[in-house]
């Protein structure tokens, strides 16, 4: 529904420029769609209204949504899931994939669509620095992991840890390691910032190293549980 009800002026247009060509097959598909949109000033405040709520609605739902699925994880005793950090942990990591992901697709449709008016360098200054803000999270939740595992004194705990970063998959986890936890602090320089073509690379890697991050969790943990 939120993503529907900003598409209605969109919608509205494709209707118009239907009728205004003929075309009654498009004309007749897009006016229901549009929901009576005229834009007018009284349709504009009760719109921006409702995109306010439901907004408001979706922001609690990302955090409930990580924070459950973090749960379901941390509720296992498999070692390398059995911990509280999971929440925090996971919530910072949909935002900092996400942010990047973000990126990665604004980048090459701004320059095809020429939306160099509506996707501003202000944008992709703010997206980049909350890169910055959920990378150094992450990254030290990746460390505090080590931590906590040591001070459990739990041996599969611990032992879990160091296999994810000697083992037979330690070249995801040093990947993990690099991608998330080094490369967006290059974003701490303002020409990096404004330099579209090492950004769109900087999330790239963001993204390779998000995947991995799920390997690491998921795959390393359940290949050797309680050894």
């Amino acid at each position: 529904m939120f993503f529907m009800l900003g598409l209605i002026p969109d919608l509205a247009i494709l209707r118009d420029e239907a009728v205004r060509k003929g075309n009654k097959l498009k004309a007749m598909i897009y006016a229901p769609m549009a929901l009576a949109w005229r834009g007018t000033n009284h349709q504009w405040v009760h719109y921006m209204r409702g995109y306010l709520i439901f907004a408001a609605i979706a922001t609690p739902l990302v955090f409930s949504v990580h924070s459950i699925v973090s749960w379901d994880f941390a509720m296992a005793n498999t070692p390398g899931w059995h911990t509280t950090i999971f929440p925090p942990y996971f919530v910072a990591g949909a935002i900092f994939s996400g942010l990047a992901m973000v990126i990665t697709l604004c980048i090459p449709l701004r320059k095809i669509f020429k939306l160099e008016d509506y996707i501003t360098m202000e944008n992709f200054e703010g997206m980049s620095k909350m890169i910055i803000l959920t990378s150094c999270i992450v990254f030290y939740a990746y460390l505090i992991e080590f931590f906590v595992a040591w001070y459990s004194g739990n041996k599969y705990e611990y032992d879990q840890f160091l296999y994810r970063a000697t083992g037979d998959y330690a070249f995801f986890y040093w990947t993990m390691m690099f991608c998330n936890g080094i490369v967006p602090h290059a974003l701490w320089f303002k020409k990096i910032r404004n330099n579209l073509v090492i950004l769109f690379i900087i999330s790239l890697l963001i993204n390779v190293g998000m995947r991995f991050e799920r390997f690491n969790i998921i795959v390393i943990s359940l290949s050797k549980e309680f050894e």
